[in-house]
């Protein structure tokens, strides 16, 4: 009989052959064992490992097999045949073994965190943390489990638990480059950016040439509004995988919003050279240069839309570059061929609703028609933060005024901050939850009187000021003055006054067919109410009614300033902006294209030009095709 010393004895040079990835040389010289000492179940559990390495699956099943039916407590073998079968997307069939093998050797550390991988595939998710959690009390340093929970925990939306375990992770393992990476994307959807840089520049001291590092970095650093940062990132992608055609797109988002409108061309291009097909790269560059009829890329995207397989984001990408492409060869049948139905995809896509809109500005209506819930006395602490909040429509002038504001040496615009929205959010939601039970007690056209619901505590007010003032401090700005430019805020007014009497609003106004035509001609991430005539008067309608609203409750408080007359008339609407708003004139503020600051919107292309006048007359040359547009905004 073959001692087992000698067969661990032989074994040694193929397990040094695998371990430096001679793979091929291995599994010839373990064959050659099996020959000389069949029926040796270590040897054929080998094989199949070695098998598994070189994908060769078939191979390291029948291997596993083989020492299985010699050995059939062999829980090494049912974890590895597990391992192989879940790789083979033999889901349930991988569950058996890694059972198999635990029932074998219950404190199988590495057994039951491949049950809990098997299970996560499964979508068993509650089941495959308890497999975790198991391989974690066999092995409490056992850091692919810590890592696996953290995964699981971040899937299900448990973030702050995974983050706790990608933390374990690290401590435990300071080089587990994917702990760094996961946690640095909770951090990132989390708002938490320096954090999150941080991450990912550590994950980069681990991996310097992982690329797909590179790339959630310099997202996050764009979103941070540090575009150089971003840019450098994004390059640094190039320079490891030229061809990855994303790369260049990003990184001439990134230099469009620097103006430097030049190089952004170039990137576009080389990502379309790279990939013809990438439709989000057409639609950038049409806005950007003017297609002559000769452009073969014309013909690309038309080619392109008649493919049946283009999900609907490339199609509706598509048909607004080829739309802007016949605006400006003043083809406007074609034109509107292709607006119209880039915008009707687009309505589709997010399935907007303008039912839920209409209930939201029902209920903040309802909110301060009680008088408890206009706060005036609050006990304020003091703040050395003076915020500006500039409020109104898209396109109506608002990219502007901010440009104009912020090249004031004394004042920063951070851009359309998300902080006021999401502090609203669920002191919004449980109102509207409230709306829902006082619209349940209606009866015919009637309502049954129960009492206002709507009763907001000093705390409620006292909290959102501090939490506001909380993420501005996080910016680490010199300047006091700050301009928050998140127009959607005109439906929260009563809830910035209350908690920031000192705050200035700024309303931007302008004719409201140049708001509407301009709005439906561009493509937007979130603005729902945009690819529709009637969803787009309904809305302004309802805009238009709450502004009315704020002005009569906070008479003085809102500040209107009407494009057309701020492009008549610059400079005297200019000195009435800065008095409005408490600052020393600037010369800077009359020449705000000169500015350098980062812009984001559709209108950083504008801004960055010496006032020009007209162009709310714009939508005039396509009064043929809007028509029923024009007809409804009528009464505004």
């Amino acid at each position: 009989m073959i001692k087992q010393e000698t067969i661990e004895i032989k074994i040694k040079p193929v397990i040094e052959l695998f371990s430096s990835g001679e793979i091929k040389k291995a599994l010839l010289e373990i064959e050659n064992l099996i020959n000389d000492y069949p029926n040796q179940p270590l040897l054929l559990n080998i094989c199949g490992v070695i098998y598994q390495e070189d994908k060769r699956s078939d191979k390291a099943i029948k291997r596993f097999k083989e020492a299985l039916n010699i050995n059939p407590n062999y829980a090494e073998a049912h974890n590895n045949l597990g391992v192989t079968l879940q790789a083979m997307g033999q889901l349930e069939e991988a569950v058996k073994s890694h059972k198999e093998s635990i029932s074998i050797k219950p404190n199988y550390t590495e057994a039951h965190n491949n049950l809990g991988v098997t299970l996560q595939d499964l979508g068993q998710n509650e089941a495959a943390i308890e497999s975790y959690e198991n391989a974690l009390v066999s092995n409490p340093d056992y850091v692919d489990a810590h890592n696996n929970l953290g995964n699981i925990y971040k899937k299900i939306g448990r973030l702050s638990k995974a983050v706790e375990s990608y933390n374990k992770v690290i401590l435990m393992n300071p080089d587990f480059a994917e702990a760094h990476f996961n946690l640095g994307g909770i951090l990132n959807s989390q708002g938490k950016f320096d954090a999150a840089v941080e991450s990912f520049n550590n994950t980069i001291k681990i991996r310097p040439n992982a690329w797909s590092v590179y790339l959630s970095l310099g997202n996050t650093l764009r979103e941070q509004g540090k575009l150089d940062k971003a840019a450098i990132s994004y390059k640094k992608i190039i320079e490891i995988k030229p061809d990855f055609s994303e790369a260049h797109y990003k990184l001439g988002g990134v230099l469009k919003q620097l103006g430097h409108i030049d190089d952004a061309k170039k990137h576009y291009e080389e990502a379309l050279e790279i990939n013809p097909d990438y439709a989000a790269a057409h639609y950038s560059l049409s806005n950007l240069i003017k297609y002559k009829d000769s452009d073969p890329r014309i013909n690309k995207m038309h080619s392109l839309l008649e493919q049946d397989n283009l999900n609907t984001s490339e199609r509706i990408n598509l048909s607004f570059a080829l739309a802007k492409v016949y605006e400006n060869q003043e083809n406007q049948d074609q034109m509107f061929k292709f607006l119209h139905e880039g915008n009707r995809l687009r309505k589709n896509e997010l399935d907007y609703s303008l039912d839920k809109q209409k209930k939201l500005f029902s209920v903040i209506k309802e909110i301060y028609r009680n008088p408890a819930n206009i706060k005036k006395n609050l006990p304020l602490g003091p703040s050395n933060i003076r915020p500006i909040f500039i409020v109104g429509m898209p396109r109506s002038g608002s990219t502007l005024v901010e440009q104009i504001l912020s090249s004031h040496n004394a004042v920063y615009g951070i851009g359309e901050s998300q902080s006021f929205r999401k502090l609203l959010a669920p002191i919004i939601k449980k109102n509207l939850k409230q709306g829902s039970k006082i619209a349940s007690t209606s009866i015919g056209d009637s309502k049954i009187n129960i009492g206002n619901t709507y009763d907001l505590q000093e705390s409620t007010f006292l909290s959102i000021r501090e939490k506001y003032l909380d993420d501005i401090a996080n910016l680490n700005l010199n300047e006091s003055i700050i301009i928050d430019k998140s127009l959607l805020n005109f439906r929260f007014i009563g809830f910035i006054l209350s908690a920031f009497p000192e705050a200035k609003i700024i309303h931007t106004q302008r004719d409201a067919r140049a708001i509407c035509w301009s709005i439906y001609k561009n493509l937007f991430n979130a603005v729902g109410y945009g690819n529709n005539y009637d969803d787009l008067v309904g809305f302004y309608s309802l805009y238009s009614e709450l502004m009315d609203f704020w002005h009569k409750l906070f008479p003085d408080r809102i500040y209107d300033i009407s494009y057309e007359d701020l492009t008549n008339n610059q400079e005297r609407e200019t000195k009435l902006l800065l008095e409005h708003c408490d600052l020393d004139w600037d010369e800077n503020c009359l020449n705000f294209h000169k500015t350098k600051r980062v812009v984001k919107t559709s209108s950083l292309l504008q801004v960055r030009e010496k006032m020009y006048q007209g162009s709310s007359d714009a939508w005039k040359k396509h009064k043929a095709h809007i028509e029923p547009l024009i007809k409804a905004l009528g009464s505004y």
